[in-house]
C-alpha cells in the first residue's frame, strides 16, 4: 500500500481537495486502484450538524455517512464509492480512544495524545486504506490522504505527529507528502512572493514532515526564477515544485499536473508499477476541458435556496448542473436567488431587492429548488414553484423542493389554503408533508433517513424513468426526515400530479411528475450526490435538456441510452470537435 499525504499551508481553502482528487485521478488513469481519506481536525463527530455556511454542503454517502464536501470531489473525480470512515475527525478519534479507555483496553495506563491518539490515527488510516471503493471489490493500491486546515493549527498537531511517526512505520518508499502552498501576487508590484511558502514549509519540516512535492497555488504560471527560489529555500529539486495556477475549469487540473511530470515522479518515488501511461487515459478529461472552454450557447438556471451567499453550500448541485450542461454543449449560468427575498414582506422592506430577485427568476430558462432545513424562505420557494408550474417553465425540486412542490399544488390546485408540512406548521388542517422517520438507533443521524435507498418506478410513461434508461428502479441517496403524506396521494393524482416513484414498500413517495407540463419533476432523494463529470445525473440532465428546448426531441427518439452512460472509453481521439452523439447520447441531435 502506498500513501500520499496532502497538507496545506498559508491559508485554508487553498484547493487541497481538488489537488488530492487530481492526483488520485492521474494514478487511477494509470491502471491503479485508488482510495481517499479526508481528515478534518474539528471535534465534531461528523459534518451532519453543520450549517452550510460553516464548511459548505454536507455530502451524503451510500452508507448514510454525513461528511465533508471534499469527499464529494473524490467521488466525482475518481468515480468511487466511499464510506463514512473515509472521513476522519478529531471527534471520531477521541470518541474511539475514550471508548477503549472505558472498556479497560489500556490496562490502567495513562491515556495520552502520544502514543494513544497518534496510534489510533495511524491504525484508522491503515485499516480504512485497505477497504475497496470500486465496484470490482479489489483492494486499493494507493491511498490519498488530505489533512484539512493549515500546518501550524493547534487542532491538527496530533495528526501531523501521527504522520511523522507513520512515515517510518510504512517505510519511505511507501509514503509521500505533497504540500500545497500559496504564492500571492500583489497587484501593486505584480511580483510573485515566495516568503509565505518558505515559512509554511519551514514549519512543516520543523514538525518532522519533509514535503516531496510543493504544489504552488498562484494566479498566473510560476516564473522560472520563482520556482528556483522555492527549490533552494525549501530543500527540494526545481522539478519538485509544481505550479497549479488558476485554470478555466477544474477538469484541467489533472492535465496540468501530468504535464509537469507528477506521474513519472510518483513512479520513481513510490516504485509504482503502472499499466499504461496516464496521457493515454486522460483523453476524456482533455475532451471535457476543451469542450467546456469552447461552449458558446448558454443555459440559465435559477437556484432558489436559503444559503445562496456561499456557493459551497450547493457544491454538488452546481456540479450536477455543470455535468449536464456540458453533456448538451451549453455553458451553465446559475442565478442564485435568496428565497426569502421573493416573499411579499421584502416588497415592503426593500422593493428594489424584491423586484431584482423576481426579474432574475423570470429571466431564467429553468428553476431548481434544492434541499434545505428550517422554515425561513419556504414561502418564497413555494412562490417560485408556483411561477414555474403556472408559466410552464422547466422545474426540478430536490428533497425539500419536492415537499414544497406538493404544498404549492395542494394550495393552488386542490384549494387547501393552509396545506403545509408539519415541520413548519404542526397545526395545519391539511398536513400534506408529515414526519415519517426511519428508526435506526445504531445509525448516525438518529431518526433521519440517510444513505442509499431504492426507488421503484410505478409508471412506464414516466419522463424520469426514460431518462434513467427505462429501468424498473434506481438506488439514490437520501437525507431527510419528512415525507409526503401517503393517505392524501389520491387527491393529487386525480388532478394530474403523479407519484411515479415510490419506495419498496410503497409507503414513501420518491418522485413526482406533473401532466401537461414541459418538465415539472421533483425527487425526495439527492441525485446530485451520484452525478459524475462523465455520467450526469438524469433528473438534472432532464432539467437542462428542457431548459435548452431539447427534451422532447431526445424523448421522441427513444432515449436509447441512459445519461449515466456518457463518454465512451475511447483513447485515440482528443479532438474537441467531437459531437455529443459520439459520446453515448446517440438520440440527441444538436
Amino acid at each position: 500500500m502506498k500513501y500520499i499525504l496532502v497538507t496545506g499551508g498559508v491559508i485554508s481553502g487553498i484547493g487541497k481537495g481538488i489537488i488530492a482528487s487530481s492526483v488520485g485521478t492521474l494514478l487511477k488513469a494509470c491502471g491503479l486502484h485508488v482510495t481517499a481519506i479526508k481528515i478534518d481536525p474539528y471535534i465534531n463527530i461528523d459534518a451532519g450538524t453543520f450549517s452550510p455556511y460553516e464548511h459548505g454542503e454536507v455530502f451524503v454517502l451510500d452508507d448514510g455517512g454525513e461528511v465533508d464536501l471534499d469527499l464529494g470531489n473524490y467521488e466525482r473525480f475518481l468515480d468511487i464509492r466511499l464510506t463514512r470512515d473515509n472521513n476522519l475527525t478529531t471527534g471520531k478519534i477521541y470518541q474511539s480512544v475514550i471508548s477503549k479507555e472505558r472498556r479497560g483496553d489500556y490496562l490502567g495506563k495513562t491515556v495520552q495524545v502520544v502514543p494513544h491518539i497518534t496510534d489510533a490515527i495511524q491504525e484508522w488510516v491503515m485499516k480504512q486504506a485497505r477497504i475497496s471503493v470500486d465496484e470490482d471489490g479489489v483492494e486499493p493500491q494507493v491511498c490519498v490522504i488530505e489533512l484539512g486546515g493549515t500546518v501550524g493549527d493547534i487542532e491538527s498537531m496530533p495528526f501531523i505527529e501521527a504522520f511523522r511517526q507513520f512515515q517510518f512505520k510504512v517505510k519511505r518508499e511507501n509514503f509521500c507528502n505533497i504540500h500545497v502552498s500559496l504564492v500571492p501576487q500583489p497587484k501593486t508590484t505584480g511580483e510573485q512572493k515566495t516568503k509565505p511558502t518558505q515559512n509554511s514549509v519551514r514549519e512543516l519540516r520543523g514538525l518532522g514532515l519533509s514535503p516531496d512535492l510543493i504544489m504552488c497555488r498562484c494566479v498566473t504560471p510560476l516564473e522560472t526564477a520563482v520556482k528556483e527560489k522555492i527549490s533552494m529555500f525549501c530543500h527540494v529539486e526545481p522539478t519538485q515544485v509544481i505550479c497549479v495556477h488558476d485554470v478555466s475549469s477544474v477538469y484541467r487540473v489533472p492535465l496540468l499536473l501530468e504535464d509537469q511530470g507528477v506521474v513519472s515522479y510518483f513512479c520513481q518515488r513510490l516504485n509504482l508499477l503502472m499499466e499504461v501511461r496516464a496521457r493515454n487515459m486522460l483523453y476524456k478529461w482533455k475532451e471535457m476541458s476543451d469542450r467546456s472552454d469552447r461552449l458558446l450557447e448558454r443555459v440559465s438556471i435559477a437556484l432558489v435556496g436559503k444559503y445562496t451567499k456561499l456557493s459551497d453550500s450547493y457544491t454538488s448541485v452546481i456540479k450536477a448542473l455543470e455535468h449536464s450542461a456540458l453533456a448538451i454543449n451549453h455553458k451553465l449560468e446559475v442565478k442564485y436567488i435568496d428565497s426569502a427575498v421573493l416573499e411579499k414582506s421584502t416588497l415592503q422592506e426593500d422593493p428594489v431587492k424584491y423586484h431584482e430577485a423576481w426579474q432574475k427568476l423570470c429571466s431564467a430558462q429553468g428553476v431548481l429548488v434544492p434541499g434545505g432545513f428550517g422554515v425561513r424562505g419556504t414561502e418564497g420557494k413555494i412562490l417560485a414553484i408556483h411561477w414555474a408550474r403556472s408559466q410552464n417553465k422547466p422545474f426540478l425540486g430536490v428533497c425539500l423542493g419536492m415537499q414544497l412542490a406538493v404544498c404549492e399544488f395542494a394550495r393552488n390546485v386542490l384549494g387547501w389554503d393552509d396545506a403545509n408540512s408539519t415541520e413548519f406548521n404542526p397545526e395545519s388542517e391539511h398536513p400534506v408533508i408529515i414526519d415519517m422517520p426511519e428508526h435506526n438507533p445504531g445509525q448516525m443521524g438518529g431518526t433521519m433517513r440517510l444513505g442509499k435507498r431504492r426507488t421503484i418506478f410505478k409508471s412506464s410513461n414516466s419522463i424520469l424513468r426514460k431518462l434513467y434508461g427505462d429501468v424498473d428502479y434506481v438506488d439514490e441517496r437520501h437525507r431527510h426526515r419528512f415525507e409526503v403524506n401517503p393517505e392524501l396521494k389520491h387527491h393529487f393524482e386525480q388532478k394530474g400530479l403523479h407519484f411515479v416513484g415510490q419506495d419498496v414498500e410503497g409507503e414513501r413517495m420518491e418522485v413526482i411528475e406533473l401532466d401537461d407540463h414541459c418538465y415539472f419533476v421533483a425527487v425526495q432523494y439527492h441525485p446530485e450526490f451520484t452525478s459524475r463529470p462523465i455520467k450526469p445525473s438524469p433528473p438534472y440532465f432532464g432539467l437542462l435538456l428542457a431548459a435548452a428546448g431539447k427534451l422532447q426531441g431526445f424523448l421522441a427518439k427513444g432515449c436509447r441510452l441512459s445519461p449515466r452512460d456518457t463518454y465512451s472509453d475511447r483513447s485515440g481521439n482528443s479532438s474537441p470537435d467531437t459531437d455529443i452523439s459520439e459520446l453515448k447520447f446517440p438520440s440527441l441531435s444538436l
